[in-house]
C-alpha cells in the first residue's frame, strides 16, 4: 500500500468514526442531542432522520467504491450542522467548549478532500469533468 492510498484509507477512518460516534447520542436520545434539535425545530424525526443518514454516509465512505458519494453527502450534511451552528445554535452548545462545530468542520474538510480525491466515481461529476 502506497503513502496515498494509506493516507486516503485514514481520511476515510477519521470521517466515519466521527459520524459513527455520533450516533449513539443521537439514536439513544441524549439530552445534547435532543436539545440541538428541539432547538432547529426538528425533534425528533430531524434527529433520527440525520442518524440514519450519517450511518449511511459512513457506510459509504468506507467502501472504496463509494466513497466518493458518501463523500459529497458527508459534505452535505455537515455542511447542514456547520450552519445550524453559525445561525441558531452557536458554537458552544451547552458548554461543549465547541467540540460539535469543531467536529463538523474537521469532517466537512476531510470530506472535501475525499470528494476531491474521488471525484471520478461520482457519475454526475464525472460526465461533467469528461467534458
Amino acid at each position: 500500500m502506497n503513502r496515498k492510498s494509506i493516507i486516503n484509507l485514514a481520511l476515510r477512518i477519521i470521517a466515519a468514526a466521527i459520524l459513527l460516534q455520533t450516533l449513539f447520542f443521537k439514536f439513544t436520545a441524549a439530552p445534547e442531542s435532543v436539545y440541538i434539535f428541539e432547538t432547529l425545530g426538528l425533534e425528533p424525526v430531524g434527529r433520527i432522520g440525520i442518524g440514519v443518514l450519517e450511518l449511511v454516509t459512513a457506510i459509504l465512505l468506507l467502501v472504496p467504491r463509494t466513497t466518493g458519494l458518501g463523500a459529497l453527502l458527508g459534505m452535505g450534511i455537515l455542511g447542514g450542522a456547520i450552519l445550524s451552528h453559525l445561525t441558531q445554535l452557536g458554537i458552544v452548545v451547552q458548554n461543549d467548549g465547541g467540540t460539535l462545530f469543531i467536529l463538523a468542520a474537521i469532517t466537512f474538510v476531510i470530506c472535501s478532500v475525499l470528494a476531491w480525491q474521488h471525484r471520478f466515481q461520482i457519475p454526475v461529476l464525472k460526465t461533467l469533468l469528461k467534458k
